[in-house]
Protein backbone atom coordinates (compact mmCIF):
# COMPACT_ATOMS: atom_id res chain seq x y z
CA UNK A 1 0.00 0.00 0.00
CA UNK A 2 1.12 3.55 -0.97
CA UNK A 3 -0.12 6.24 1.49
CA UNK A 4 0.04 10.18 0.21
CA UNK A 5 0.04 11.86 3.80
CA UNK A 6 -1.40 15.79 3.49
CA UNK A 7 -0.92 17.66 7.03
CA UNK A 8 -4.05 20.04 6.05
CA UNK A 9 -6.12 17.90 4.26
CA UNK A 10 -5.81 15.12 6.63
CA UNK A 11 -6.05 12.54 3.92
CA UNK A 12 -4.73 9.39 2.65
CA UNK A 13 -4.64 8.09 -0.56
CA UNK A 14 -3.64 4.20 -0.93
CA UNK A 15 -2.46 2.54 -3.92
CA UNK A 16 -0.52 -0.92 -4.43
CA UNK A 17 3.02 -1.01 -3.43
CA UNK A 18 4.75 -4.52 -2.92
CA UNK A 19 7.35 -5.16 0.45
CA UNK A 20 10.96 -5.91 0.33
CA UNK A 21 12.65 -8.54 1.98
CA UNK A 22 15.22 -6.84 4.55
CA UNK A 23 15.59 -7.27 7.45
CA UNK A 24 13.39 -5.12 10.06
CA UNK A 25 14.79 -1.80 10.73
CA UNK A 26 13.87 -0.43 13.80
CA UNK A 27 13.16 3.56 13.72
CA UNK A 28 11.74 6.43 15.45
CA UNK A 29 8.84 8.74 14.79
CA UNK A 30 8.83 11.66 17.28
CA UNK A 31 5.86 13.91 15.85
CA UNK A 32 3.25 15.34 18.05
CA UNK A 33 0.34 14.42 15.14
CA UNK A 34 -1.44 11.19 16.77
CA UNK A 35 -2.59 10.00 13.33
CA UNK A 36 0.98 10.08 11.23
CA UNK A 37 2.46 7.43 13.21
CA UNK A 38 -0.42 4.53 12.79
CA UNK A 39 -0.25 5.33 8.80
CA UNK A 40 3.58 5.52 8.54
CA UNK A 41 3.88 2.36 10.70
CA UNK A 42 1.57 0.13 8.63
CA UNK A 43 3.23 2.05 5.41
CA UNK A 44 6.63 1.13 6.85
CA UNK A 45 6.31 -1.96 7.77
CA UNK A 46 6.03 -2.96 3.39
CA UNK A 47 9.57 -2.38 3.03
CA UNK A 48 10.38 -4.35 6.46
CA UNK A 49 10.63 -0.93 8.41
CA UNK A 50 9.32 -1.06 11.83
CA UNK A 51 8.06 2.67 13.01
CA UNK A 52 7.62 3.17 16.47
CA UNK A 53 5.78 6.46 17.26
CA UNK A 54 5.83 8.92 20.67
CA UNK A 55 4.26 12.70 20.85
CA UNK A 56 6.63 14.57 22.92
CA UNK A 57 10.36 15.33 22.34
CA UNK A 58 10.59 13.91 26.38
CA UNK A 59 9.61 10.57 25.52
CA UNK A 60 11.08 10.00 22.59
CA UNK A 61 14.76 11.17 24.39
CA UNK A 62 14.01 8.64 27.14
CA UNK A 63 13.23 5.90 24.39
CA UNK A 64 16.52 6.59 22.48
CA UNK A 65 18.32 6.39 25.80
CA UNK A 66 17.04 3.14 26.61
CA UNK A 67 16.34 1.06 23.74
CA UNK A 68 18.06 0.75 19.88
CA UNK A 69 17.00 2.24 17.14
CA UNK A 70 18.57 2.63 13.67
CA UNK A 71 17.06 5.86 12.68
CA UNK A 72 14.88 8.85 13.68
CA UNK A 73 12.00 11.25 12.01
CA UNK A 74 12.02 14.17 14.28
CA UNK A 75 9.26 16.65 13.59
CA UNK A 76 10.09 20.71 14.18
CA UNK A 77 6.57 21.56 15.70
CA UNK A 78 6.86 19.93 18.98
CA UNK A 79 5.64 20.78 22.01
CA UNK A 80 7.77 21.26 25.21
CA UNK A 81 10.69 22.08 23.52
CA UNK A 82 11.06 22.46 19.23
CA UNK A 83 12.87 19.57 17.05
CA UNK A 84 15.57 21.73 16.59
CA UNK A 85 16.53 21.21 20.21
CA UNK A 86 15.43 17.75 21.14
CA UNK A 87 18.15 17.40 17.73
CA UNK A 88 20.96 19.07 20.03
CA UNK A 89 20.11 17.04 22.77
CA UNK A 90 20.36 14.14 20.72
CA UNK A 91 23.42 14.76 19.47
CA UNK A 92 25.14 15.52 22.96
CA UNK A 93 25.48 11.81 22.89
CA UNK A 94 24.78 9.66 20.17
CA UNK A 95 25.47 10.13 16.09
CA UNK A 96 22.16 8.07 15.15
CA UNK A 97 20.68 9.37 11.84
CA UNK A 98 18.37 12.15 12.29
CA UNK A 99 15.63 13.02 9.65
CA UNK A 100 13.63 16.39 10.12
CA UNK A 101 10.22 17.35 8.71
CA UNK A 102 8.54 20.68 8.84
CA UNK A 103 5.20 22.10 7.90
CA UNK A 104 7.11 25.55 7.07
CA UNK A 105 9.81 24.26 4.87
CA UNK A 106 11.54 27.32 4.97
CA UNK A 107 15.60 27.59 3.56
CA UNK A 108 16.45 28.93 7.03
CA UNK A 109 14.93 25.93 8.95
CA UNK A 110 16.72 23.42 6.50
CA UNK A 111 20.39 24.97 6.98
CA UNK A 112 19.56 25.24 11.13
CA UNK A 113 18.49 21.76 10.76
CA UNK A 114 21.34 20.31 9.29
CA UNK A 115 23.69 22.62 11.01
CA UNK A 116 22.65 21.13 14.51
CA UNK A 117 23.23 17.35 13.47
CA UNK A 118 20.12 16.73 11.40
CA UNK A 119 21.49 13.92 8.09
CA UNK A 120 18.53 14.91 6.25
CA UNK A 121 15.56 17.38 6.06
CA UNK A 122 11.42 16.61 4.28
CA UNK A 123 8.90 19.15 4.35
CA UNK A 124 5.56 18.46 4.72
CA UNK A 125 3.16 17.76 3.31
CA UNK A 126 5.11 14.43 1.61
CA UNK A 127 5.35 11.55 -0.20
CA UNK A 128 5.87 8.25 2.29
CA UNK A 129 7.31 6.90 -0.69
CA UNK A 130 10.02 9.38 -0.40
CA UNK A 131 10.54 9.28 3.36
CA UNK A 132 11.21 5.80 2.58
CA UNK A 133 13.74 6.51 -0.35
CA UNK A 134 15.85 9.25 1.91
CA UNK A 135 15.55 6.44 5.00
CA UNK A 136 17.07 3.64 2.60
CA UNK A 137 19.49 5.95 1.61
CA UNK A 138 20.86 7.29 5.07
CA UNK A 139 21.21 3.82 6.40
CA UNK A 140 22.84 2.89 2.72
CA UNK A 141 25.75 5.16 4.07
CA UNK A 142 26.20 4.98 7.78
CA UNK A 143 25.91 0.94 7.18
CA UNK A 144 29.11 -0.77 6.33
CA UNK A 145 29.81 -1.79 2.79
CA UNK A 146 30.66 -5.94 2.86
CA UNK A 147 32.43 -6.88 -0.15
CA UNK A 148 31.87 -10.25 -1.56
CA UNK A 149 34.71 -11.45 -0.09
CA UNK A 150 34.20 -10.42 3.60
CA UNK A 151 35.52 -7.48 4.70
CA UNK A 152 33.47 -4.30 6.22
CA UNK A 153 34.30 -1.34 5.09
CA UNK A 154 34.11 2.29 6.96
CA UNK A 155 35.45 4.76 4.85
CA UNK A 156 39.07 4.15 5.76
CA UNK A 157 38.81 1.28 8.00
CA UNK A 158 38.61 -2.04 6.60
CA UNK A 159 38.16 -5.69 8.92
CA UNK A 160 38.70 -8.63 6.92
CA UNK A 161 36.63 -11.03 8.14
CA UNK A 162 38.38 -14.45 6.06
CA UNK A 163 41.76 -13.18 7.23
CA UNK A 164 41.14 -11.81 10.61
CA UNK A 165 42.71 -8.47 9.47
CA UNK A 166 42.21 -4.95 10.37
CA UNK A 167 43.23 -2.03 7.84
CA UNK A 168 43.37 1.33 9.26
CA UNK A 169 44.42 3.88 5.85
CA UNK A 170 45.71 0.73 4.37
CA UNK A 171 47.86 0.00 6.94
CA UNK A 172 48.03 -3.57 9.01
CA UNK A 173 46.81 -2.76 12.35
CA UNK A 174 47.98 -5.48 15.05
CA UNK A 175 45.24 -6.81 17.45
CA UNK A 176 45.04 -9.45 19.78
CA UNK A 177 42.37 -12.18 19.47
CA UNK A 178 40.09 -10.24 22.21
CA UNK A 179 40.60 -6.92 20.22
CA UNK A 180 39.48 -8.21 17.12
CA UNK A 181 36.29 -10.48 18.23
CA UNK A 182 35.56 -6.63 20.40
CA UNK A 183 36.30 -4.90 16.83
CA UNK A 184 34.00 -7.40 14.91
CA UNK A 185 31.22 -7.52 17.62
CA UNK A 186 30.98 -3.81 17.66
CA UNK A 187 31.37 -3.37 14.00
CA UNK A 188 28.98 -5.85 12.74
CA UNK A 189 25.71 -4.13 14.57
CA UNK A 190 26.79 -0.08 14.07
CA UNK A 191 25.03 2.22 16.63
CA UNK A 192 23.77 -1.09 18.51
CA UNK A 193 24.34 0.00 22.15
CA UNK A 194 26.46 -2.48 23.73
CA UNK A 195 26.44 -3.10 27.51
CA UNK A 196 29.75 -4.99 28.90
CA UNK A 197 27.51 -7.93 30.43
CA UNK A 198 26.31 -7.81 27.08
CA UNK A 199 30.07 -8.12 25.11
CA UNK A 200 31.30 -10.20 28.01
CA UNK A 201 28.55 -12.80 27.07
CA UNK A 202 29.00 -12.55 23.57
CA UNK A 203 33.14 -12.98 24.19
CA UNK A 204 32.75 -15.46 26.68
CA UNK A 205 33.44 -18.18 24.17
CA UNK A 206 36.72 -16.61 22.57
CA UNK A 207 37.89 -15.71 25.70
CA UNK A 208 36.36 -17.22 29.20
CA UNK A 209 38.47 -14.92 31.73
CA UNK A 210 36.85 -11.56 29.92
CA UNK A 211 34.94 -9.82 32.59
CA UNK A 212 33.92 -6.02 33.21
CA UNK A 213 37.78 -4.67 33.85
CA UNK A 214 38.96 -6.04 30.51
CA UNK A 215 36.74 -5.30 28.44
CA UNK A 216 37.53 -1.61 29.26
CA UNK A 217 40.74 -1.92 29.06
CA UNK A 218 40.55 -4.09 25.89
CA UNK A 219 38.43 -1.03 24.23
CA UNK A 220 41.29 1.57 25.82
CA UNK A 221 43.68 -0.81 23.87
CA UNK A 222 41.69 -0.13 20.80
CA UNK A 223 41.13 3.27 20.42
CA UNK A 224 44.67 3.51 20.87
CA UNK A 225 45.16 1.06 17.73
CA UNK A 226 42.79 2.81 15.35
CA UNK A 227 44.01 6.16 15.44
CA UNK A 228 43.77 8.61 14.42
CA UNK A 229 40.42 7.07 13.46
CA UNK A 230 37.81 7.16 16.75
CA UNK A 231 34.64 4.55 15.30
CA UNK A 232 33.68 3.46 19.03
CA UNK A 233 31.89 5.25 21.56
CA UNK A 234 31.48 5.42 25.03
CA UNK A 235 27.57 5.44 26.58
CA UNK A 236 27.72 6.83 29.23
CA UNK A 237 26.09 4.27 32.19
CA UNK A 238 25.86 1.52 29.73
CA UNK A 239 28.63 0.48 27.29
CA UNK A 240 29.94 0.92 23.84
CA UNK A 241 28.63 1.18 20.65
CA UNK A 242 30.53 1.66 16.95
CA UNK A 243 29.76 4.70 15.04
CA UNK A 244 31.04 4.84 11.38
Amino acid sequence: MDYQYNQNRRSVVITRLHASTRLMTHILLIDDDERLGPLLAEYFQRYNLNLEAVVTPQEGLDRLNNENFDLVILDVMLPDFDGFEACRRIRRGNDIPIIMLTARGDVLDRVVGLEIGADDYLAKPFEPRELVARVHNILKRSRPVTRDSGVLLFGELAIDLARRRVDVDGEDVQLTGREYELLVLLARQPRKKFTRDEIISELRGSDAQIYSRAVDISISRLRQKLKPLDPIRTVRGTGYEFVP
